[in-house]
Formats: structure tokens, sequence, C-alpha cells
């Protein structure tokens, strides 16, 4: 009998290892979309004129055997309208379940006609006049939802800013259309700093004005974002005539800014929207921004109580491929699926065909808290119960690397004190992960990696609490206020926030850039005076990360992270034409009197906080 037992045991673990890895494979794949209800016809090419004449290619997919009025979704995009034709794209999906769907080449690119300039406010009356032609179609049913992810989310917030009256729903993933934030261009500008990776990447092979688009020499990104001047790379090594060089030279006081169509304070909004984002996309405090807007100044009450939003922790329209278990970047997380596909029908079910199925009784906020790891419903951002609390910058003066003197504590600093690095622009501290997108062939991946290496670096100051005897939650904005002074006229400072897991890997959650210059504000220069302190507030976006207890929360200052930011040349020049960078002799102080400090979103503990 032991024989026997013996034997189908190891029959057993054979099978088991055979059925794993096809076990695995299929636990780990996304939540898929739904099955096709219909078949789906496609009418390629459709000329729709804008209110100017141009005419913009549209292809339409009609859902084959309904025989009452469709709803419609509308996708309009500047990536080519025929990569959505193939199976397993939203169109058919959308098509499959009953709905009209268009996806239109925006102005000026691929099929449709006239010319392109990066969201630009034209988007808006093109959207606008899109949808007047679709509600007016026999086969509409007058209701217009409006989908897609990055820039086709963007001009769906400005399109919503018209306000149309047929414009009935709305899903906007990760677009960056806020101009209230500090953030402009596409995302491509960061409080006066380019996002020179980012930026590069995404002109050279999705921005051009001409069609078709010249062929592109190959070329080693990481070398190419290393030449100078900045202004000049594009022309370069090789691309198409775009809006890279505005993008990358004009300064903020520039009225070119003004036709890009960024939404503002003070736009106006009418439409339910259903906000979608991620901890590791560039941009999550537009987005965040705008839903808060969108809110605040609704013309209805309708508008006002239907925003709702939803925070995964992938990156740049990654969300709905996340698998379990879900690893964002090196650091493993638990199930961070989500039924996107399920939700998405559901808000346009309701909104768009009229059909009451509760989607509107869910959490106004659905978010991801990583370290936690599981998704949570809330009622707002930022969460009412937020303590915003002030971590001090501390230390005896020698903070560089990790294996530095600084410290970072909820208590005040009680002497005089300040750490010191040389920021070489030619020697730049590196990126490693975080919220990259659009890199071209660049071999870097957004998401969370350890920083351990970087840490090692003197050009890096390292402030960490000791190991926590119980567990932080930070779920909200981040910013670090710091008190600096250089031996430049202008320079950048950069922050960035680790945890600290008890092995010693450092897992970045969130960081930001503050150009010195603009300290004052965007539209204003002011240089610094060699030696003097000044107040230098620095954005780190947003996040929700649990510091489990027996982590460490810590704080990473430099002045650069290239090269997903453009490297500040030190000189008080105007950067993007200059060829020549000089050292900068940078300085962080923490005392009484200039009491530098990261401020986190603390959420207050709960039962679980306690491992």
């Amino acid at each position: 009998m032991a024989l026997i037992a013996l034997v189908a045991i190891a029959v057993l673990a054979a099978l088991a290892l055979l059925l794993a890895p096809r076990l695995i494979r299929r636990v780990r794949r996304p939540v898929p979309m739904p099955e096709a209800r219909y078949a789906v016809r496609l009418e390629k090419d459709r000329r729709v004129a804008m209110r100017d004449g141009v005419e913009l290619s549209t292809d339409l997919y009609l859902p084959e055997g309904v025989d009452t009025p469709l709803p419609v979704v509308l996708m309009r995009t500047p990536y080519d309208k025929s990569r959505q034709r193939a199976e397993g794209r939203p169109p058919r999906m959308f098509a499959g379940q009953g709905y009209a769907v268009a996806v239109q080449d925006v102005r000026g690119r691929y099929a449709s006609d006239g010319e392109f300039r990066v969201s630009s406010a034209q988007e808006g009356p093109d959207g606008y006049d899109t949808v007047t032609w679709l509600a007016a179609q026999p086969w509409s049913n007058g209701r217009v939802g409006t989908f897609g992810c990055s820039y086709l989310g963007e001009v769906q917030y400005i399109l919503a800013a018209l306000r149309h009256p047929n414009h009935a729903a709305a899903i906007p993933q990760s677009g960056c259309a806020w101009g209230g934030s500090g953030v402009s261009a596409f995302g491509f500008r960061r409080y006066g700093v380019l996002e020179l990776a980012g930026a590069f990447g995404w002109f050279r092979t999705n921005g051009s004005k001409v069609f078709p688009v010249p062929p592109l020499p190959p070329i080693d990104y990481a070398r190419a974002l290393h030449e100078l001047p900045v202004g000049d790379l594009l022309r370069t090594y090789g691309g198409p005539p775009s809006d890279f060089e505005d993008i990358a030279t004009r300064p903020a006081s520039d009225p070119f800014w003004d036709y890009l169509g960024d939404v503002t304070p003070e736009d106006r909004f009418d439409v339910p929207a259903l906000h979608v984002n991620s901890w590791y996309d560039p941009t999550p405090r537009s987005t965040l921004a705008l839903f808060n807007a969108m809110r605040r100044n609704a013309e209805s009450e309708r508008g006002r109580d239907n925003q709702f939003l939803l925070m995964s922790p992938s990156g740049h329209c990654e969300s709905e491929q996340l698998k379990w278990p879900t690893r964002v970047g090196r650091r493993w997380l638990g199930d961070a699926r989500f039924d996107y596909w399920g939700l998405y029908l559901r808000w346009f079910d309701h909104w768009l065909k009229g059909i009451d199925n509760g989607v509107t009784d869910e959490p106004r906020v659905r978010l991801y808290v990583m370290g936690r790891d599981e998704w949570r419903g809330e009622s707002e951002w930022p969460l009412a119960r937020t303590r915003f609390t002030p971590y001090y910058l501390n230390g005896d003066g020698r903070a560089n690397t990790r294996d530095g003197d600084g410290t970072l504590a909820i208590t005040t600093p009680t002497s005089e004190g300040a750490d010191e690095f040389v920021y070489d622009p030619y020697e730049p501290v590196p990126t490693r992960g975080g919220t990259l997108c659009c890199v071209g062939g660049l071999d870097a991946d957004p998401g969370a990696f350890d920083q351990s290496e970087i840490e090692r670096r003197e050009d890096v100051l390292v402030y960490s609490t000791p190991p926590l005897s119980e567990g932080v939650e930070v779920t909200g904005p981040v910013e670090a206020l710091l008190y600096v002074s250089s031996s430049a006229p202008d320079t950048d400072f950069t922050a960035k926030l680790v945890d600290v897991y008890p092995d010693g890997r450092a897992f970045n959650i969130q960081e930001g850039i503050a150009r010195a210059r603009y300290r004052e504000g965007q539209d204003e220069e002011v240089w610094m005076t060699p030696g003097e302190i000044y107040e230098l507030r620095v954005d780190l976006e947003a996040t929700s990360n649990f510091f489990a207890a027996g982590h460490r929360i810590r704080l990473e200052i430099s002045s650069s992270s290239f090269p997903r930011w453009e490297r500040n040349l030190n000189t008080g020049g105007r950067n993007h034409d200059e060829t020549h960078g000089v050292p900068a002799r940078n300085r962080v102080h923490h005392s009484p009197r200039y009491p530098s400090h990261l401020v986190l979103p603390v959420i207050p503990s709960g039962p679980t906080d306690r491992r």
C-alpha cells in the first residue's frame, strides 16, 4: 500500500509540473473583454466635414442585426485609426455589444486633412463638430460617448469643456489636459522642465506633421539624448517636422502655449465622466485635478454628481493589461486586476442606452493601495480623513549616499545644518524606472525598481526614517518643501519618495523636479545669488502606498534624473540652445529657520497596519 501511495504521489507531482505552466499562464492573464453579441460591419474612411471645411477621415463600426437606433462611442486618435481595426481592440468590442463606434484620425494625421498641432485648441471644435455629425446620423440615438487613453483622453477633456448637448458620457484615460497644475504641453513640460526622453521619443515616432512620414534612420536613443543643444535634437537625428522644437524651446510666457487647448480652472463642464489613470503614469495629478474640476465647475447636478475616478498601480495606459500576480517594474504587488471592460460597458449602457444598472451607486473613487495590495472605495480626492504630515530632513551634514547620516522625522530640526553635493550635468543621476512614457527606442521601463545603486552616488542626498514600528499609509498629493542654495544662478532640484524594504531594497514610489528660476511662477524667471537661501517647492504628483511595519520611508534629493528630464546646464542661460554646462555646488538646508521637509498625506491607522 505504501508503494502504491508513493507511486500516486509521484504521478500527481508529475501532472502538477506538467499543468502548472498552463495554469499560471491562464491565471496571469488580464481580465478579458466580454464575448461579442453581434457581428460587426466596418465602413472605412468616411469623410466628416468640420466647420472650416477640413474633412476628417472616420471609420465606422456598426453592429449587425440591431433594429433600434444605436448609441455611439467616439474615439479620436493621432495614432492612425487603422491600428484599431484588428480583433480584440476596443472598437470591435464596443460594436459587438450593440454600439456604433466611430474612430477618427485627428486633424492633420494619417488620412485626415488639415495641419496637425499637438493637443491643440482645434481639438475642441473638431470633436464638437464630429459629435454633431454622429448624433444626426439616421442609425444614431443621439447619445455620444467618448473613449480612449493618453492623447485620446486629452481630446475628451478639451471637448468636455465645450459642453456639447449630445456628449452624454466620457471615459478619459491617462489624459494630461490640465493647464492649472504646472504641467503643460501634452505633459512634456513640468514646471518649466522638459520631459526629454518622452518628448524626444514621442515626437520622433508619433508627432509628424507630414504624411507619408519620411523614413526614420535607426539611432542609438541613449546616445542621442546626451547630445546638446536639446532644442535641435530632433533635427539632428533625422526626425520629421513636428512641434518638438516649440515644446522644447518656448518660454512659459510665450503665446504659443495658449494654442494647446489645455483645460483651465475657469472652464465649465456638464458630462458624466469615468476618469481612469495609474500611479506610475507620468501625470496622475492631471487626472485628479480634472476629476475635481469637473465636479466643482459642473453646470448641473447631473454633471456634478457623476464624476467617478479609478486609479491603478500600472504604467501609462496599461491598467487593463494588469495580471495576477501583479508586477509593476520589479516590485511585486497582489492581485491588481480589475474588470475594466465590464465597468466601461456598464458606464456606457447606463448613459447611452438608458439602462438602470446601478453603476452610479458605486464608490465615487476606486484606488489601488500599493503595499496593502488591495482595491478600496472612497468618496472624494484627497481623502477627507487625510492628515498632511511634515517629515523633516535632518542630519550632521553628510547625507550623501544611502550610507550617510540623513534622517527623516516628524520632529522639527533643533540645530543648524545643511547637506551639499556637486551636480555635474555631464554626469547626471540616471533615471531608474518611475513614471516614464513614450520613450521610443530607449531601453527604459516605467514602474518601481530598486534604487540602491543610485543611492550610492555622492550627488544623491538620502534621508530615511528608522524602521517603522507600525505601518503608515500615504494616499494623496505629495510635496517637498526645500530650502536650497547654489553656486549657480539657476539649477534644478529633484525629490524622490522611496519605500525601503527590510532587506534594503529601495523601491521608488513618486518623484518630482523644480527649476529654481521658476520658483515664483512659470511666467517669471528669477535667478539665484550664490550663497543665498531660497524656498523651493517640488511637486511629487500623487500616490497611494502603504509603508509596512519594518519598512522605512525615504526621500532622495538630487538635481537630475536623466534622461527622463533635460539637464539644467547651470549657466542661467536659455538651456535649450546651449552646448556647454558647468557643475553646480548645491545645498539643502535643515534647521529651525530653514525646516526643509516632505509633506505626506497620511491616512489614519487601521486594524491591518500592525504587521
